[in-house]
């Protein structure tokens, strides 16, 4: 694994980053580097972009309120997009906030919001998952930034998979009905492929639903052990299983 450096303060920004160039911070950034952290002139901060990697930059200082950075030299190259999405039912403000958060931190690209039967919250606020994912992302040493997508019908997203997907792309399919398969015997065979994970409301999929979705060539039904479990906590558990069976925790 790729060594970190976890002590130095990380900062996502919205400019360029290369040698030499100084990055402007809006109000905030500057205000949280100079008046929480207390942060001099000097200073050292990693910045990241999600296009450029991440770099090593000198804190200026320009007023009490105002600050630049100094890109000196990038640290660490930027990865590959990762092939992981991440499909679910939105929650409820800070449930949805920390599930936003631990997709980030498993390794999720792209974070779509799925409406079904049983969905309780259909209003999603995309800017403040967004904002959710850089948080994650900065402090846990994540270059790249998750794509956060609007939300959309199940019956929507399903009907135009195989023409706005790779050829290959399955979808994991989290089914509390699904209690008589081994989960890991279902996930290994989907390894090398882009997968995306699929996790339904508190009231669970309905009928309907898993008909249609056990229905299409490219889904994979899961079970999730045999204990029901939270949508929030559904997800850690799915995307984990994922990961260590199919993507990118293998080696």
């Amino acid at each position: 694994m790729e060594r970190y450096d976890f002590t130095t303060q990380r900062l996502y920004v919205a400019a360029g980053l290369a040698k030499g160039l100084r990055i402007a911070l809006d109000k905030g950034q500057s205000n949280y580097l100079l008046n929480v952290l207390r942060m001099k002139s000097g200073a050292r901060v990693l910045a990241f972009n999600g296009q450029d990697g991440e770099w090593l930059c000198e804190l200026v200082a320009e007023s009490r309120k105002s600050a630049c950075l100094l890109a000196l030299e990038q640290t660490r190259p930027q990865p590959h997009p990762g092939r992981l999405h991440y499909l679910f039912a939105p929650l409820k403000h800070a449930r949805l906030d920390y599930m936003v958060q631990k997709a980030v931190e498993m390794g999720a690209a792209v974070l779509q919001p799925v409406l079904t039967q049983h969905t309780q919250a259909s209003r999603v606020n995309v800017e403040r998952m967004q904002a959710n994912g850089l948080e994650a992302a900065e402090q846990c040493g994540i270059l790249a930034i998750p794509q956060i997508l609007e939300p959309e019908k199940l019956e929507t997203l399903l009907g135009k998979w195989t023409t706005e997907n790779e050829p290959d792309r399955r979808l994991v399919f989290c089914d509390e009905s699904a209690n008589d398969a081994n989960t890991l015997d279902l996930i290994t065979p989907l390894r090398g492929k882009p997968l995306s994970v699929l996790i339904g409301p508190e009231g669970g999929f309905s009928l309907q639903e898993r008909e249609m979705l056990r229905a299409l060539p490219f889904v994979t039904a899961i079970p999730l052990g045999p204990r029901i479990l939270r949508a929030d906590t559904a997800a850690v558990a799915a995307l984990a299983v994922v990961q260590a069976a199919a993507g990118d925790w293998l080696k």
